[in-house]
């Protein structure tokens, strides 16, 4: 099938996070204790980082978030603003953003602290989603924890639900067990399959979802739960696409790794950004083939590597990639 011509819109839906880390600099050994704690905050945020990659790839990309006007407010508007992402449909939020904060002891490891009850992000109404604009968009794709915390969560269910017979769904649970019970993603785990046609989620997301359970039959299990195509990210070993049951292995693209902070959400970001561009997103991915899936998951892959190569969640723009990627 021949590529489409023209790209319609992906839409994106869910938080952002400000993510705060310590900075650790030499200091004196001495019994006075210190007197302050040096940050350095930057902007973050499962689905933000989707929907900033999607928009570098070249999608064009629309972003539904409550924003705060606070100081991490305008910080979220100035990246996204800056990466091309359509932020119209944004609503403006009284409530202050999420802050995380991570701690970073003597042996490097991380320790996070999380500022979210009464945020913004998790604050949708009836109203502000039924005002959404969903005009011209051939995909929704949501999840992690706008989705999981109340009260903002069974709601975006239920949008999801009425948009579902216009376009294309794509779901990422990006389980945070910090902030919700792995229980409670377990519980609406049927729910979410049963409404996306696309389920993104990490081997660290099964290890919560399905303990126990290897990524094949995890696929299998997805499957009948009602998701056609699921793909799950194996890390430095690549990924399992399983459409309708057909399964093939992705390899990862050899990086030298900084981080993996936003890998996962540029993995999607790519994926779905290659399939709008085979014109194959706007409903029930009836004429998809594992070929093309395949296709797909290496260019999430090759997005993904760009991802980790750099501090941060910081995906490359579409000039950065190699050529085999769509265009």
């Amino acid at each position: 099938m021949p590529r489409s011509l023209s790209r319609p819109t992906v839409a994106v839906l869910g938080e952002c996070v400000a993510d705060a880390f310590t900075l650790t600099s030499p200091r004196p050994r001495t019994d006075t204790p210190p007197t302050g704690l040096d940050l350095r905050v930057l902007p973050g945020g499962g689905p933000a980082n989707t929907a900033v990659s999607l928009a570098r790839l070249g999608t064009p990309t629309r972003f539904f978030a409550r924003l705060s006007h606070d100081l991490f407010g305008d910080l979220f508007r100035a990246r996204l603003t800056h990466s091309g992402v359509d932020l119209s449909a944004c609503m403006p939020a009284r409530e202050p953003s999420t802050l995380a904060v991570a701690a970073i002891d003597d042996m490097g490891q991380a320790t996070y602290s999380f500022f979210a009850d009464g945020a913004a992000d998790w604050q949708w109404t009836e109203a502000e989603l039924s005002a959404a604009p969903l005009d011209g968009i051939s995909c929704l794709h949501t999840g992690s924890l706008a989705l999981a915390r109340e009260p903002g969560g069974p709601r975006l269910e239920e949008h999801l639900a009425r948009a579902r017979p216009h376009m294309t769904i794509s779901l990422d649970p990006n389980v945070r067990p910090l902030l919700v019970e792995p229980a409670a993603y377990r519980k609406r785990l049927n729910r979410w399959c049963e409404l996306a046609d696309i389920l993104r989620l990490s081997e660290d997301d099964l290890t919560h979802l399905l303990p126990s359970t290897t990524p094949e039959e995890a696929c299998d299990t997805l499957h009948i739960a009602g998701a056609p195509l699921v793909v799950i990210t194996l890390g430095s070993r690549g990924a399992l696409a399983s459409l309708g049951g057909i399964r093939a292995y992705i390899p990862a693209r050899p990086t030298h790794v900084v981080d993996t902070v936003g890998a996962g959400d540029s993995f999607t970001a790519g994926l779905l950004h290659h399939l709008n561009t085979l014109g194959r997103l706007g409903g029930r991915l009836d004429e998809l083939t594992i070929d093309e899936t395949i296709d797909a998951c290496a260019y999430a892959a090759e997005v993904a590597a760009r991802t980790c190569a750099v501090p941060g969640a910081n995906p490359p723009w579409a000039h950065q990639l190699l050529p085999t990627g769509p265009h």
